[in-house]
């Protein structure tokens, strides 16, 4: 399982530090691809299949299918970490999420996810303030 919260900086050449703990878990080889709200997410060889698989199987007839398959594949890539773990976040990913320097990398489970720092802060911040309500909607009892 992936948990905590992490903060890195890119370095010049766009690579990010994974911390151990995650890599431990996502293991030599993993995926990242565009996410939701601004992140990125990052997924271990088996769950990429399984998302793969998942969106493989949606028909290719239907425009939302095709839209949805394209933002998810589009901009992902498989990564290896170097000898010193880091990963290389291809350009565009890092357009999407607004990644120029600081980073937070947390774990959700059954994935991670990359935010740029700025964006990550505020996001908490907000869920901070809104969380009580959502678990009641949820019927969460913790």
């Amino acid at each position: 399982m992936l948990l905590g919260e992490y903060a890195h900086a890119l370095d010049d050449k766009g690579r990010l530090f994974i911390p151990a703990k995650l890599r431990e878990v996502l293991g030599k080889h993993f995926y990242l691809c565009k996410g939701f709200d601004g992140c990125l997410m990052v997924y271990d060889e088996e769950a990429w299949q399984r998302f793969a698989d998942r969106l493989n199987a949606l028909p290719m007839g239907q425009k939302k299918a095709r839209d949805i398959k394209r933002f998810f594949f589009s901009g992902a890539s498989d990564v290896s970490c170097d000898k010193q773990g880091r990963v290389l976040l291809a350009a565009s990913l890092r357009r999407y999420a607004s990644i120029d320097k600081d980073v937070v990398i947390i774990g959700v489970g059954d994935k991670a996810e990359i935010w740029a720092a700025e964006t990550w802060q505020e996001k908490d911040r907000q869920a901070d303030q809104e969380m009580a309500a959502e678990l009641e909607d949820l019927d969460l009892d913790l």
